[in-house]
């Protein structure tokens, strides 16, 4: 008999907010607020989803999008964020940075400020009511403006101290350039904030590099496809840059055909450091505990490699040190566990 995994101590560092929700609630709230969703996020099965196509990643946005309209008031955002906590707590997460783009949250919340208000208010409830240690990281949308990508950087250091750990670049990698954005990662990075923008999941290794050298990435969002570029991988190895891996959501884009063919060992192996996310289990259909069971049914990661992915998740969260103390010390625990 293996070990659970639900029971090992780990952090999440790539949960994006509205693919947080629970399916039911998307339905509840859809219902509250008189929202039409589309027949895909409705029918109690995640839906059928390929990216690698401009069609295929506007379907993903469109779904997105629709979810994203059910969250209006305060209570919605509590609710949202309470809730992740509560499935990461069940999961085995002691740590979640949660990724946001207030900007869409904005218009119906009173403006960006009351927005930022709102979310770091429910994180800290959240954390207090769970026992889940919770921060932010706010994310910049790579089809805007990247006048937009420093206002919110600006009001990301802003928070620094009530909460926002990272400062993120979210969308499809394939559209904009990451030296595009470089001012407002470095307003985010001297107000002392990680750098954590999304590179190599839809766009291959060179969008990784591009994160590292335009943007001194301090953590990549996915960064699966520098597997593809032996170098590159001792770069990121040599740095101890964390790849934030989302193995179910790899292959629900159809980055890869199969679970089989996310290069979880390549990466490994090369000593790349990752940190397992769920993504957006609204659309994916899995959360956190799921990303292990992959890496341990399809690519034969025993407990103690398994207890390894969780300590590099530990070392790459911006979790304050008796966080990652007691992280580290429960994944000690997990291994002595009778298997």
């Amino acid at each position: 008999m293996a070990r659970d995994v639900r029971l090992l101590p780990k952090a999440h560092l790539h949960l994006h907010f509205t693919g947080s929700m629970r399916p039911e609630t998307l339905l509840e709230l859809a219902d509250l607020h008189g929202v039409h969703l589309p027949e895909a996020l409705t029918s109690g099965h995640p839906p059928k989803l390929r990216a690698t196509d401009e069609r295929g990643w506007f379907r993903f946005q469109r779904l997105y999008d629709s979810a994203r309209s059910c969250l209006r008031t305060a209570e919605d955002i509590q609710r949202l964020v309470r809730e992740a906590a509560e499935e990461d707590a069940r999961d085995g997460s002691g740590w979640l940075e949660i990724q946001v783009d207030p900007t869409s949250y904005a218009p119906r919340l009173g403006g960006l400020i009351p927005t930022m208000e709102i979310i770091l208010d429910a994180v800290e409830s959240a954390s207090r009511e769970t026992g889940v240690g919770m921060a932010v990281i706010v994310a910049a949308n790579r089809m805007k403006h990247p006048l937009d990508a420093r206002t919110l950087a600006r009001l990301a250091v802003r928070y620094a101290d009530r909460g926002v750990v990272g400062f993120g670049l979210s969308n499809d990698e394939r559209r904009g350039l990451a030296r595009d954005f470089d001012r407002a990662f470095a307003i985010a990075r001297e107000g002392g904030l990680l750098a954590a923008p999304h590179g190599g999941e839809l766009a291959g290794p060179s969008s990784v590099r591009d994160c590292l050298d335009d943007l001194h990435a301090g953590r990549v969002g996915h960064g699966v496809r520098a597997a593809e570029d032996p170098r590159l991988l001792r770069k990121l190895a040599e740095r101890q840059i964390t790849c934030e891996v989302c193995p179910a959501s790899n292959v629900a884009l159809g980055v890869y055909e199969k679970p089989e063919d996310v290069p979880l060992r390549t990466l490994f192996d090369a000593g790349v450091p990752m940190a397992l996310g769920a993504d957006d289990p609204l659309l994916f259909g899995s959360r956190l505990a799921a990303q292990y069971e992959i890496a341990r049914d399809f690519h034969a990661f025993t407990d103690e490699e398994l207890a390894e992915l969780a300590r590099q998740s530990v070392r790459g969260s911006a979790a304050p040190q008796d966080v990652r103390d007691r992280l580290l010390s429960g994944i000690d625990d997990w291994l002595a566990l009778p298997a």
